[in-house]
């Protein structure tokens, strides 16, 4: 998971408040042992808290999930940053913004994928969570509705679906599937998402 070192010659990072440490020590654990291994002791061992900290915190199991999906959609947010895709200049300029937070996922936070697929499984059996995590992926799928939008798609909503069908599946191939070891680079994620944006998009090769 994200470390907190101190930068050469800078300030140290701010401390980190005892939810975010739990949050974290949570994601660790289902990257590591699944979800099988999330437990409230487990948490409180691996953030190094007093016994009974994280029971103090989140009371229940699905509380303790719920804090994990907030700080999961956070730490992606970091990552994808969704708010900087640029909204205009055609769909080149889009695939290279696309390309770029793609790759650094990729190549730096597949962890955090792992945490992802372990929760929306979870998800799917436990219908509270499911709302909650829903929710959480709005922040995501919103901004690549007004995005689509403003490229002048004739159906944002459908074709942002069709971009995120393409980034999951690229995603979970790269991180978990028969693609783990042959992550593309940024030019070859850039060249397949300039092609499916072009063919949504209707705008040839050019």
């Amino acid at each position: 998971m994200p470390t907190r070192s101190t930068p050469a010659g800078g300030a140290p990072p701010p401390r980190q408040s005892r939810s975010e440490l739990i949050a974290d020590a949570a994601l660790a654990l289902l990257a590591e042992r699944g979800m099988r291994g999330l437990t409230h002791r487990a948490v409180d061992e691996r953030a190094g808290l007093p016994q009974g900290s994280t029971s103090n915190h989140a009371r229940t199991r699905e509380a303790l999930l719920e804090a994990a999906v907030r700080r999961l959609a956070e730490l992606e947010g970091r990552v994808l940053a969704p708010g900087e895709l640029p909204a205009g200049g055609g769909p080149d300029l889009m695939a290279a913004g696309l390309a770029h937070a793609l790759h650094r996922y990729l190549t730096g936070s597949t962890e955090l994928l792992v945490c992802r697929y372990e929760l929306a499984l979870e998800a799917t059996r436990r219908p509270g969570l499911r709302v909650f995590y829903d929710e959480a992926g709005r922040r995501f799928r919103e901004p690549l509705v007004a995005l689509m939008a403003a490229a002048g798609s004739s159906e944002p909503e459908r074709h942002a679906l069709s971009l995120v069908a393409w980034a999951e599946g690229m995603m979970f191939a790269c991180a978990v599937g028969s693609y783990r070891r042959a992550v593309p680079t940024e030019a070859q994620l850039r060249t397949g998402c300039a092609e499916l944006l072009r063919g949504m998009l209707g705008t040839g090769t050019g």
